[in-house]
């Protein structure tokens, strides 16, 4: 059985090394991007089981890059992370089917149950 990547997109190395480490710890691949431009670029929703992303990057924000993934066919569960959670922001993404969206800091124990609503439909999202 092939391992489940996770995949990362957030513009702080530290965020990104993080959570990096955190998926890895439970058992998943981890592949960390430094934007949503070299995630698409790298054609990461192809490997992806996941996608965490934060919600504010330069050039392409976390929302954007949702959008276009839904508009090009795509479903996989997405996750977001903000330092700046705006709600018409959150609205949005829940909207186009996200899973979490997270206020930084966030408890590492969150991001898991976070993880695990994206792979289990059956459980609860936050």
């Amino acid at each position: 059985m092939s391992q489940l990547t996770i995949s990362i997109i957030d513009d702080d190395d530290s965020v990104r090394q993080a959570l990096g480490s955190l998926v890895r710890s439970l058992g998943f691949a981890a592949a960390l991007f430094g934007s949503a431009e070299q995630f698409i670029e790298a054609g990461g929703v192809k490997a992806s089981a996941v996608v965490v992303t934060d919600v504010q990057m330069p050039g392409m924000n976390g929302v954007d890059l949702q959008d276009r993934l839904r508009r090009e066919g795509h479903t996989v569960p997405m996750i977001f992370i903000t330092a700046f959670p705006e709600e018409a922001l959150r609205k949005r993404a829940f909207a186009a089917g996200a899973c979490c969206f997270l206020g930084k800091p966030f408890d590492g124990d969150i991001m898991i149950r976070c993880i695990e609503a994206a792979l289990s439909p059956d459980t609860p999202i936050y």
